[in-house]
Formats: C-alpha cells, structure tokens, sequence
C-alpha cells in the first residue's frame, strides 16, 4: 500500500488529486495540518509519497511551497492538474433558510466571491481547510452552518449539498505536484521518459544576466512553462528563480543545463517529470 501525505483532511482536494494520480492504487492518506508537516512525514519515513498544491489559476502561486520545496531536498517525481468545482453543504435536516454562517479556507471563500456576495445573510467565517470545516460541522452537528468544499465531502461527513458549482470562475484549475525522496524518486518516475522539469536558480547582477539564461533554452527548442521570483531573504534585491520548462529531446534539454550552469548560481534540479493531465 502507498503511503501519501497530503495537507488537509479526507475528501479535500488534495485527497482528490491524489486518487486521480494514483487511480487504481491502494493508498493509505496521511491527513496533514500544514504544508510544512507533509515535508516532516516524508522525512521521517523515505517511503511517503508527498502531494502539495503549488499553483492556481485564480489565486496564483503557493509561493512558501516553493521554499519549502526547495529546503526540504525532496523531488518533483509528478504533476497533476484538478478542475476545482466548490459546493456548499449542510446538516441533513437543515436547508438554506437555516444558514447564518459558512466556513472555508480563505481561497476557497476568495473563489466563490460571486456567490457569497448575493447571500450577504451568511456570516463567512475562515477555517484551515475545506473539508475540515465539512468534517467539523458534521461532528459538532453545528445547527445554521455551512461548509464549502468538494462535493466528494459530503458522503464522507454525512452532509446534505444544497448547490454545486457555485465557484465564481468556471476555469478554475490547481496544479498539484507529486513529491519523493530522491533516493525513492526513480520508482516513481523515469527521467529520461521525463518531458518536463523544474529547476531553481540565482544569478549575478549583470545587465541581461536572465535574458541569457532564457536565450540558451530558446536555442534547444526548450520551452519555458512558467517563471516565478522569490527574494532572497537578507539579501537585498537578490532573487531566486524557478522555472518550468518542457521539452521533447531529454539529451537536448540536458545539454541547455550544461550550458546554463556558467550563467547561474546554485542551479539545482528540483525534478523531471512527465507533464500531468488534467481531471475536469
């Protein structure tokens, strides 16, 4: 059985994804308060898969996954990217007349503005998790509260749904990665059948120093996904880099790393991985 930890509890969309990724698997979840106790189960025990979510096509970047990415030493061995579809639920015998107060995780409540708007009667309420607020509003039977979250919640929890869909943007997508130790990475996930790789990199303070950087992958037909910056903390106007690129040539895009490396400071690989789908 493969053990997985994921930020969140049962039937949150961290559970979701990772039953998407691993279909057909028997899976063992460790439900995690943080981000930072998923990256603590995988370092006491080699064998824990880890999934964090790390960007949104709404809300934007998980910038603190990207550290603790990073400091924790593990690999990207995965990706996958969920439609993210809210519902609001309730107690079985309660119905919307009852509701004075929902619950979330601030995201989530950001992500069904639209609606929360045009029911100004309900008091919103932040919570750590979406599920979590299913899951505490079913064992607390809390009369006059709803949750939102996945619909996948309500079975679990025992709770009623009073609408689905109610998530302001349609288009709504969370791009979750699959994470291993790097001494287990290579069960998971082949490189050289890889097509796409994060790498994370520091550079002098040169004029042109990063249009370099990004000439030299345009030169092998590397494709660059997705660029983010984080400031380097205690080091004024110094930045980190993280980059996705993909690729269809594994020799070219290591090659593009060869001739990267003499540009950049402390390149490092933070996995290379085949490019995930997209559940609707």
């Amino acid at each position: 059985m493969r053990r997985i930890a994921i930020q969140g509890e049962i039937g949150c969309y961290h559970d979701v994804a990772t039953h998407h990724y691993f279909e057909g698997e028997d899976i063992e979840l460790i439900c995690c308060k943080t981000f930072e106790d998923v990256f603590s189960e995988m370092k006491k025990d080699s064998g824990v898969v880890g999934i964090i979510a790390i960007e949104n096509t709404i809300a934007g970047s998980l910038l603190h996954n990207y550290e603790l990415l990073r400091e924790s030493g593990m690999q990207i061995v995965g990706e996958h990217k969920l439609r993210i579809s809210h519902s609001i639920m309730c107690l079985p015998g309660q119905d919307w007349d009852d509701i004075k107060e929902v619950n979330s995780h601030p995201v989530a409540l950001m992500q069904c503005r639209d609606f929360l708007n045009r029911h100004p009667e309900m008091k919103i309420v932040e919570t750590d998790d979406t599920a979590g607020s299913a899951k505490a509003i079913s064992e607390k039977q809390l009369q006059g509260h709803a949750a939102i979250c996945s619909k996948f919640a309500a079975p679990l929890y025992g709770m009623k749904i009073l609408e689905e869909g109610i998530e302001t943007n349609k288009h709504n997508f969370t791009r979750f990665l699959i994470l291993a130790d790097p001494w287990q990475a290579d069960t998971l996930c082949n490189p050289r059948q890889s097509n796409k790789a994060s790498i994370v990199f520091t550079l002098e303070d040169n004029e042109g120093s990063l249009s370099q950087v990004l000439s030299i992958f345009s030169f092998y037909h590397i494709n660059l996904t997705k660029i983010q910056s984080l400031p380097i903390i205690g080091r004024e106007w110094e930045y980190m880099f993280y980059v996705d690129v993909s690729y269809d040539d594994y020799t070219r895009y290591r090659q593009s790393i060869d001739a990267t490396r003499p540009l950049t400071k402390q390149l490092k690989i933070l996995g290379e991985y085949k490019e995930g789908k997209s559940t609707i």
